[in-house]
């Protein structure tokens, strides 16, 4: 089969045989933004006809190339969901006498009924499942939109997404505390970064604290090194705060630099954290491809 991962910005397609082991891989920049005019067939041949011509199937695609500015959109499947769910929303997309699958993304409403939506971090979420703990576990998958999902017996019970790193970039490149900054700076000063998550736990509220970033940087007591630091420290703190519920222990589902980066944000709180194989769509692609319809 081919496995696709078909981003905002990336395009990743893996071959895999009947087992599921990776015989082949293919990664490009060719996100779905990168795709003019629709053409998205002629996008996929490009990256991976060598594949398609050699009879390789099913296609099972996933990400943000099955919302409303992709191939087709695939409507969410409600939470509760495990793999059947979301198999039961297939999209079918065809070109010629080629066919390929999309999963749809997953839908939830929060305590308070208000909707919340992913697309894409479902498959890498259910590519992990068999491998956590019996009963109810937390895994966040930080980035721009972080997503807290809350897992139990192998199916997506809930979730909720945090705008912690597109605020951040805002914040840093957009706002009166990005002057405080020095304009290259990484954000990587542990000092300043565990300093702003113990903020975070403190009185006073999210928008009180930011305003704290300029307010201790006009008195030395944050210098432009490290300003950004404590500033990142703050918004992830507040995420965490927030998302945890009562978890004592979270799985961190995300790329080795972001896994650090919680990791030491979540041990500042009082949690503990496991890494988890950011890869694992793969796996979850390949389990799906068993709902696809033989037929050709």
């Amino acid at each position: 089969m081919i496995a696709i991962d078909w981003g905002t910005s990336s395009f990743r397609a893996y071959r895999l045989n009947e087992a599921g082991e990776l015989l082949d891989q293919h990664s490009s920049a060719k996100g779905i933004l990168a795709v003019e005019g629709g053409k998205f067939a002629e996008a996929l041949q490009r990256e991976v006809g060598d594949w398609i011509s050699a009879g390789e199937a099913p296609i099972v695609m996933s990400g943000m190339i099955g919302s409303r500015q992709g191939w087709a959109e695939a409507p969410y499947a409600e939470c509760p969901a495990g793999f059947e769910e979301i198999a039961g929303k297939l999209r079918e997309v065809r070109w010629g006498e080629r066919r390929a699958w999309i999963a749809p993304g997953l839908s939830c409403r929060d305590a308070n009924g208000v909707r919340d939506v992913m697309r894409g971090e479902e498959m890498q979420v259910m590519g992990i499942v068999d491998s956590l703990p019996e009963g109810e576990q937390r895994i966040c998958m930080p980035g721009t939109h972080s997503k807290w999902v809350t897992v139990k017996q192998r199916r997506i019970e809930r979730f909720s997404t945090y705008m912690t790193g597109e605020v951040f970039a805002v914040m840093r490149n957009h706002s009166i505390l990005g002057r405080m900054m020095m304009e290259r700076d990484d954000a990587t000063d542990g000092e300043a970064f565990g300093a702003g998550v113990a903020r975070a736990g403190e009185p006073g509220g999210l928008l009180h604290h930011l305003f704290g970033v300029r307010a201790r940087g006009l008195f030395g007591e944050l210098d432009e090194k490290q300003s950004a630091s404590y500033l990142s420290g703050i918004l992830i703190g507040h995420e965490i705060q927030s998302a945890r519920e009562d978890a004592r222990h979270i799985f961190l589902l995300c790329n080795p630099q972001l896994a650090a980066l919680y990791r030491r944000a979540a041990m500042v709180t009082g949690i503990t954290a496991s890494v988890l194989d950011p890869n694992a769509v793969v796996s979850a692609l390949h389990r799906l491809s068993s709902f696809v319809p033989k037929h050709s």
